[in-house]
C-alpha cells in the first residue's frame, strides 16, 4: 500500500484495480466470482511477476467485494470493458 505501481500510479488497498498480464494499462474490466455470481469492475494498473500464471490480482476491495478475501483464490470470469470508465466504476 503507497507504493508505485507499473503504469506510475500508487497503489490504494481501498481502489477498485487489478494487476494483470495479458491486458493494457488503463483496461476496465468486469470480474465475476463464479462461486457466487458477484462482481466488480476494476482498472489494470499494474502487472504480475512473468512466472505467476494467474489472470488477475485484486486489490483487497475489490476480493473483499466479490466475497473471497481468506479464501486465498477463487476462479473468475473476466470480460474487458475498454478503455473508457464505464458508468457505475
Amino acid at each position: 500500500n503507497g507504493r508505485q505501481t507499473a503504469n506510475g500510479e500508487i497503489f490504494s488497498q481501498k481502489k477498485m484495480t487489478c494487476a494483470c498480464n495479458a491486458l493494457p494499462f488503463g483496461t476496465w474490466v468486469k470480474i465475476t466470482n463464479l462461486r457466487n455470481n458477484k462482481s466488480v469492475i476494476v482498472k489494470v494498473n499494474d502487472r504480475l511477476h512473468p512466472r505467476v500464471k494467474r489472470v488477475a490480482d485484486l486489490s483487497y476491495s475489490a476480493a473483499k467485494k466479490l466475497g473471497y478475501t481468506g479464501h486465498g483464490l477463487t476462479r473468475v470470469k473476466v470480460e474487458v470493458l475498454g478503455k473508457t470508465k464505464p458508468v457505475g466504476a
